[in-house]
């Protein structure tokens, strides 16, 4: 995620308020944020979930809508995500 400079600080204070919550849905394994090393302003998270279904049901739960609905508008390009499984 990109974010506009401005927003940095707000963003990582939403992702800490809901890390502990998107941990305890159900499936879901662990979630970190990480932070480009030299582009403050872009950001991963990474999270590991039981199944695709335990996904799925978190991206459609009141939580991610909630915390979609503040950070989205302060994207300063449109958001990537990826579903990657281990080989």
């Amino acid at each position: 995620m990109h974010f506009r400079p401005e927003f940095i600080e707000e963003f990582k204070a939403i992702f800490l308020a809901a890390r502990p919550l998107i941990l305890a849905s159900e499936g879901c394994n662990g979630v970190e944020l990480l932070q480009h090393e030299r582009d403050q302003t872009i950001f991963f998270t990474i999270s590991k979930w039981d199944s695709a279904a335990h996904l799925e049901n978190y991206r459609h739960s009141e939580l991610f809508h909630n915390t979609w609905a503040k950070v989205k508008p302060h994207f300063y390009c449109k958001a990537e995500a990826w579903s990657l499984m281990e080989s």
